[in-house]
């Protein structure tokens, strides 16, 4: 076209295009196709469902509240349900009554090691054959000794043998074992030669030496209104052991309850049905299949930007 043409009828070119190669900013790639409902450039929202179109299959699950499988998770201590106390007390009493029946044998094991006592017959009756005799006091001694150690006996047993009663059960059960069989032992002691010391009492003649039977004087049993017995003195160590022995027990204890508990890493696998895979710990929640997951109240990452689509223009180079 020559200069002389008019400006009016040189042809008008077309506007360049914003960020084209000629306003010098680089082009931008063209977007590939967007999932329905999401704006271009924007972050997948939080939850966003990993089959659902456009989401990132990466991105870590939404934070919300867990909800673990306690299925197999044992309940509770306060949700397990409470020992009967009508059985607790039943238990307790048949304890007690079975400390009660070792008395007999508590008994002739102290008549056998307690020494009797030298006596002589006279014309008003059966005299020291010395001044100040010991024998009475050692018969004493070893009822007291021989009924510490049954009460400690006693409270181990009860300690292992009753190991779902331990507590308030136990304990009483010791005491009231204690308190009947120190009066079992002491009838049942005083009572071996007690028959043959009486016959000689009777038809021996004066001057004639022989023995007494061990028996209690720092110990006895009061009746209270003529109706309740009431052991006093050296009757009381048995329980009193029992009680002391028992309470250390249950001090040293290293389980809150008393009772013997599974370790906590054992606590599921023994929660896990038969045949069945053990139980987890709650704070643990599996995501779905194929997607990895976090724990709970992670928040959730940013997407990554899409790469970008095949076939777009590369910006000019230099």
């Amino acid at each position: 076209m020559s200069p002389d043409t008019s400006d009016s009828d040189r042809p008008v070119p077309p506007p360049a295009a914003p960020g084209g190669p000629e306003s010098g900013a680089q082009p931008r790639p063209a977007a590939g196709p967007q999932a329905p409902g999401r704006s271009a450039g924007l972050p997948v929202p939080a939850g966003t469902p990993a089959a659902a179109p456009g989401a990132d299959p990466l991105a870590w699950p939404a934070p919300g509240p867990a909800t673990p499988d306690t299925g197999n998770v044992p309940p509770p201590a306060a949700d397990r349900p409470a020992h009967r106390p009508g059985r607790s007390l039943a238990v307790a009493l048949g304890a007690a009554a079975a400390l009660g029946a070792l008395g007999v044998p508590l008994g002739l094991l102290w008549a056998a090691v307690a020494p009797d006592t030298p006596v002589v017959k006279t014309a008003e009756g059966a005299v020291y054959a010395q001044p100040q005799p010991e024998q009475p006091i050692a018969a004493d001694g070893w009822f007291s000794m021989l009924g510490l150690g049954f009460g400690v006996l006693a409270a181990l047993a009860l300690w292992m043998l009753l190991r779902r009663r331990r507590g308030p059960a136990g304990l009483l059960a010791g005491v009231l074992g204690g308190l009947a069989a120190a009066p079992v032992a002491w009838q049942v002691g005083r009572r071996i030669g007690l028959s043959t010391y009486d016959r000689l009492l009777a038809d021996a003649p004066p001057g004639q030496a022989f023995t007494k039977p061990a028996d209690l004087r720092a110990g006895g049993v009061h009746w209270f209104l003529d109706v309740l017995p009431v052991p006093y003195g050296n009757l009381l160590l048995p329980a009193f052991a029992a009680a002391v022995a028992y309470t250390l027990l249950a001090g040293w204890s290293r389980w809150p309850s008393l009772r013997p508990e599974p370790p906590p890493e054992l606590a599921w696998v023994l929660a896990a049905p038969p045949g069945g895979p053990p139980a987890g710990p709650p704070s643990a929640t599996p995501g779905p299949p194929g997607v990895s997951s976090g724990p709970a109240g992670s928040p959730a990452p940013t997407a990554a930007p899409e790469p970008p689509a095949p076939g777009a223009g590369e910006p000019p180079r230099g």
